[in-house]
């Protein structure tokens, strides 16, 4: 079975999470993926397979060194966003790709463009892997997961490459939040991990936005639309100004690289009260303040607008810029940009503009970048991934194990290939 036959095979089992459910995990279909891949590690030879009453899957390939080498996590999530349907994904192989539209089958509408996704013009002759174009593909992160489940099968198979002790995972509810908290780093036994849940090849992921969350609530008063001159003051009013007065420039739609942004996401209102969700990015802290005070002069000045109406405003933290702990850490950053290059890679860190379950794990004390999986357009039905994107992950993860081998290797530390450098 090769790492695009178990890809395939992954995306079509339904493991949408779901927002709003108190409990982890989300869906019934994790536990189906989860189930399914701990039968596949007892078969490949994995030891102290744990499945958690939460849906947390982890397991360990002891090394096959005789000299100490750290135990390295490797870890990809099961869910997949619930932005777009990931029911009955059916994949499609476009083989040998020859540049220009590629229009998917099940709904013509649906069209991946080297116009609006540029990188498709450095993929002429690769197989692209999509969607039909009713539901998202899916390769965030079951890529990961198959590339994990890849080295897992060839390191069995050929014991002559030289690896430490592994310690594999795959989590669940990473795209909805929460899930990582209950994640057993002790039991897991990593001194160090990567994510591999990436997106372009050879980019290696030591940076993640600070990340806050607000609730903005206008509260007004409800009448009988009938008698309400004089007595109704309707709190959708002054959420609609609130959205108007935030600057545009802030809008998540006109940012990228470096810049971070304001973007609400989730509302509701009646005639009493009217709730707006919005997230707050930077990657610094202080351009996360500056963001936070506009929203609150925003939401301040338009209750003021709409006379009657109160605001409260909450705003919580929800996860913070890996790099404060990573920069602790050049090895572990190095070692997967060395093991890209062996790979035939142009390998390059790069800030993410999103979040992992590896930003939470950075602060809890298991130090966590992230690694590539090739696949581009998550979360939409133009999603996709390459037998290049997953055959070239698989062959960073076995370069990566030989890296970290090599480097604790009696010697080491005299070979010019030790060097520790992660430049940017």
């Amino acid at each position: 079975m090769s790492v695009v036959d178990r890809f395939l095979r992954y995306v079509q089992i339904d493991t949408t999470s779901r927002e709003g459910v108190d409990r982890v995990p989300s869906t019934e279909g994790q536990w189906d993926l989860a189930r399914l891949l701990a039968d596949e590690l007892r078969t490949l030879g994995a030891t102290n397979i744990r499945l958690s009453e939460h849906c947390m899957l982890q397991a360990l390939l002891p090394a096959n060194v005789d000299y100490d080498v750290p135990c390295v996590g490797l870890i990809a999530h099961l869910d997949t966003s619930p932005a777009v349907s990931g029911a009955n994904v059916r994949p499609v192989v476009h083989r040998n790709y020859q540049g220009g539209d590629i229009v998917l089958p099940g709904d013509p509408t649906q069209v991946l463009s080297p116009a609006r996704t540029p990188i498709l013009e450095t993929m002429i002759g690769d197989d692209i892997i999509t969607s039909d174009g009713t539901t998202l593909l899916g390769s965030d992160d079951k890529a990961g997961i198959a590339a994990i489940m890849e080295l897992v099968a060839r390191l069995q198979a050929d014991p002559a490459i030289p690896h430490g002790p592994i310690a594999v995972a795959f989590t669940a509810d990473e795209e909805v939040g929460g899930g990582i908290d209950c994640f057993d780093i002790d039991a897991f036994g990593a001194s160090f991990a990567y994510t591999v849940d990436g997106e372009t090849l050879g980019e290696i992921n030591d940076e993640t936005w600070h990340a806050r969350g607000a609730t903005v609530t206008f509260t007004g008063v409800s009448a009988h639309p009938g008698k309400a001159r004089g007595a109704l003051v309707n709190p959708a009013y002054a959420m609609a100004h609130f959205l108007t007065l935030l600057p545009p420039g802030l809008r998540a739609e006109h940012t990228d690289g470096r810049e971070g942004f304001v973007h609400p996401h989730a509302g509701s209102f009646d005639a009493e009260r009217a709730t707006v969700s919005l997230l707050l990015r930077d990657f610094t802290v202080d351009g996360l303040d500056l963001k936070e005070r506009a929203l609150r002069e925003c939401a301040q000045a338009a209750a003021a607008a709409v006379p009657g109406t109160t605001v409260a405003i909450d705003v919580q933290e929800q996860y913070r810029n890996m790099r404060e702990v990573l920069d602790a850490h050049p090895r572990i950053v190095a070692w997967a940009l060395n093991a890209a290059r062996r790979a035939g890679l142009e390998a390059r860190t790069a800030p993410i503009r999103g979040g992992t379950d590896g930003a939470r794990l950075t602060f809890r004390g298991l130090p966590c970048p992230n690694i590539f999986t090739g696949g581009h357009n998550f979360h939409s039905t133009t999603e996709f991934n390459s037998r290049r994107g997953l055959e070239k992950t698989t062959e960073t993860l076995v370069h990566l194990v030989q890296v970290i081998a090599a480097a604790h290797a009696p010697g080491a530390a005299s070979r010019p290939d030790s060097a520790v450098s992660a430049p940017r």
